[in-house]
């Protein structure tokens, strides 16, 4: 495939990155005017640390990044396009976390910015804010991310804002006509584009601002001793309210595009209009909706009823985390471990696909995409594609819950060695990693559920059947076919099944002791036609 074809399929696909790239395509059909990369954004907060969120954003934004080199027929080398992963660390600390140790250090250092508070995790960086800035580097760079790091903090003590700080001071009014009518009359009275940092007490703060003169920088205010203070808002001495800070660095760095979850909608909107006023027009900009928890509510920090990166991945693998987060980016889904087995079996059936997907479906296809995000690879030649997992993670996991206390790695393998010709971890890396997480998520979710039930005496007689059946069949019979013979069984009038679903039913019920499992013509070849018939044995002696 040439990269005139790609551009041509890539630039009609329905897929939502090339959906966004589409668009980008129409602010610049011939390019940025002024002939630079186009840049593309992703804001943290570093009162935190790294969280899903932080990935999904990043890993989103990286895929739209992709889909329109593939639009325009540019390499990921070739520098037409930027990201930028922007840190807020100029923001005044308005509240102590809960999960931060030495809190006595926060709580004595609130209100002033997060880049000029000691490091309560006393790891030798210079600010509580440069630590988890640390933190941030390092989760993007384990995901293999390609970004340009800047801090808020660098660019408002080095003057890199100065003349976007003096633009905004010029716009003042323009901005004011902006937010003024989006507040509560109480908050009217003290909002001021620029926030001021005290020469006293080094706090951020939130109090009626005079612009003396833009050219300048020089305000006067009230400082929180009563005094009024004149000082110049340049070179770190001040920063400016949220929304008026995201649309000044929009017009600063020359954004072009960015998302943001629907939290921050209003945001959007009012960002929007100032970064007009300043001069510039606004960035193509997502809206994405925000992940549930596993009861249908909004993850929260404070209810502690979020599901972490460490989590899924102890649980799954990375390709599935992407998978997940890769699909309807606008609506709400929940994110829990009950939806990880899930996700890793489809990533790994759209993975298998897409070696012989033709060209339109394999860029809808999320694994494209994914294998691309990194620069994974050119035109459709993915590493990877067609590769296919020897045994589906749901009937790893029901291996797993069946062998019990006994289960470990060792014997996993052992097991597996029944369905695949050569059972060697370090010739199925991928595999291997999904019999450990296997083990941790049977450890934490199955095993303390399994339930194996008595059989009915119509389930009793098709039991019986069952095992005559697997009693006179050869060892090494193909997984097919047996599962051919249990369908067979099941359908036989005399056991009285409505349908094959409660036959498959009663076997996952009766042998594997929950309510639902995998292809038993696939478990019976990976557990073995004598492990298979002591399970019957079991269920029958109930």
């Amino acid at each position: 495939m040439s990269i005139q074809e790609l551009m041509s399929a890539a630039r009609v696909n329905k897929a939502w990155p090339f959906q966004e790239a589409q668009r980008l395509l129409k602010r610049y059909p011939d390019g940025k005017p002024d002939g630079g990369p186009v840049l593309f954004e992703t804001g943290y907060g570093p009162s935190g640390l790294p969280h899903i969120g932080t990935f999904q954003e990043v890993l989103r934004t990286t895929l739209v990044r992709r889909a329109y080199e593939a639009i325009i027929g540019a390499k990921p080398e070739d520098g037409k396009t930027r990201l930028v992963a922007f840190s807020d660390d100029m923001d005044g600390l308005r509240k102590v976390p809960d999960n931060i140790p030495n809190a006595h250090i926060l709580k004595a250092n609130l209100n002033k910015p997060l880049s000029r508070i000691p490091d309560p995790f006393e790891m030798g960086h210079e600010s509580f804010a440069a630590h988890n800035n640390a933190m941030l580097r390092a989760f993007l760079d384990r995901f293999g991310f390609d970004y340009e790091f800047i801090a808020s903090n660098d660019m408002y003590n080095s003057g890199r804002f100065d003349a976007a700080l003096k633009q905004v001071m010029r716009k003042n009014q323009d901005i004011l006509d902006i937010m003024l009518p989006t507040l509560r009359e109480e908050r009217q009275q003290t909002y001021s584009p620029v926030l001021p940092i005290s020469p006293s007490t080094g706090h951020v703060l939130q109090v009626p601002v005079e612009i003396l003169d833009p050219e300048t920088g020089m305000i006067r205010f009230a400082d929180e001793d009563g005094s009024v203070v004149e000082q110049s808002a340049l070179g770190g001495t001040a920063k400016l309210q949220w929304k008026v800070d995201w649309a000044m660095r929009w017009y600063a760095l020359g954004v072009d595009y960015e998302m943001s979850g629907k939290d921050l909608t209003d945001s959007v909107t009012q960002s929007s209009k100032i970064v007009r006023a300043l001069g510039s027009p606004p960035p193509v900009t997502f809206i994405y909706e925000l992940f549930l928890d596993a009861n249908g509510e909004k993850i929260s920090k404070s209810k502690g009823n979020g599901f972490t990166i460490d989590e899924w991945l102890t649980y799954g693998s990375e390709e599935s985390m992407g998978f997940y987060i890769f699909r309807e980016p606008k609506s709400a889904k929940q994110l829990h471990a009950g939806i990880v087995p899930r996700a890793v079996d489809e990533y790994w059936q759209f993975r298998e696909r897409l070696a012989e997907q033709d060209l339109e479906k394999q860029l809808g296809n999320p694994v494209w995409h994914l294998l691309r995000a990194n620069g994974g690879f050119e035109g459709s030649e993915a590493p990877g594609a067609g590769d296919k997992l020897p045994v589906s993670y749901g009937l790893l996991l029901n291996l797993v819950g069946v062998l019990g206390a006994e289960a470990d790695r060792e014997s996993v393998w052992s097991y597996l060695g029944n369905y695949i010709d050569d059972p060697d971890p370090a010739k199925h890396p991928e595999l291997d990693v999904l019999v450990g997480t296997a083990l941790a998520y049977n450890r934490d979710f199955v095993a303390p559920t399994l339930n194996k039930r008595a059989p009915a005496e119509n389930e009793r007689e098709a039991l019986k059947a069952l095992d005559c059946a697997l009693q006179v069949i050869s060892p090494d019979m193909p997984a097919e076919d047996i599962q051919t013979i249990v369908y067979e069984i099941g359908k036989r009038e005399e056991f009285g099944f409505e349908n094959l679903r409660d036959w498959f039913k009663c076997l996952y019920e009766t042998l594997l002791g929950s309510e639902q499992g995998p292809r038993m013509g696939s478990f019976i070849a990976l557990y073995g036609i004598e492990n298979s018939r002591k399970l019957i044995a079991e269920a029958l002696e109930r």
